[in-house]
């Protein structure tokens, strides 16, 4: 059966940061969110997010000039990163992980986390980094690739930047993007196939499992 080909399904995650504007300082994560993702039928499944406190407390806005923005005060009693570690662990390990940039930002940030709690980090079966995957197969038509702008040009209203929201976001691009390119095939169809070539690339790679990914290009 299709489905048996991702047995612990896609996992379409973001992250919230801020933003270092000081010498030595480090990103902290303020905020995760993601959905697990049926790929033969892209319907969500399952979804979670967490304001998340950071240790240095200093480094979260006092105000946001978003109107549902991240400030100090509403992550000042969310649990710490440690308290929320085995939960995001759960839905990141052994899955595919899909998401915007994810590359050479997501990934990495989850890493440091793990890291700095000293636990081991979760490892993805496969990557899909939908920015690579839009540059290559949509090319460069909605500007520069970036999730607002991606949205903006297939009207989807305006980027939360918040990780629910931008998860969801994410996925509703890749389909308007997918229905742009194959107008005259099933759109879940299409996608669930490249989901499905990228699983078992990853497991027949040499070299990494975990690395099939699609780069920046």
């Amino acid at each position: 059966m299709e489905i048996q080909t991702f047995p612990n399904g896609i996992v379409f995650f973001d992250l919230e940061t801020n933003v270092p504007n000081k010498t030595g300082q480090h990103f902290h994560i303020l905020e995760f969110g993601a959905i697990i993702v049926c790929p033969r039928k892209l319907e969500e499944l399952e979804s979670f997010t967490t304001l998340i406190q950071p240790k240095d407390l200093s480094v979260a806005s006092l105000r946001s000039s978003r109107l549902d923005g991240i400030t100090k005060a509403k992550v000042t009693d969310a649990p710490s990163f440690e308290d929320v570690a085995e939960k995001i662990y759960g839905l990141l390990n052994g899955r595919i992980w899909a998401g915007h940039n994810i590359i050479r930002f997501d990934c990495v940030r989850i890493k440091e986390a793990f890291a700095e709690i000293g636990k081991a980090a979760p490892e993805p079966s496969g990557i899909i980094d939908s920015l690579g995957l839009l540059s290559d197969k949509f090319g460069k038509r909605a500007g520069n690739m970036k999730m607002a702008s991606l949205a903006a040009y297939f009207s989807l209203g305006v980027q939360k930047h918040r990780s629910l929201d931008d998860v969801r976001m994410n996925l509703e691009v890749l389909n308007s993007a997918f229905l742009g390119i194959y107008t005259s095939e099933s759109i879940r169809g299409k996608v669930a196939k490249f989901f499905k070539d990228q699983d078992k690339k990853s497991k027949s790679s040499p070299n990494s499992p975990k690395s099939n990914a699609l780069h920046e290009g």
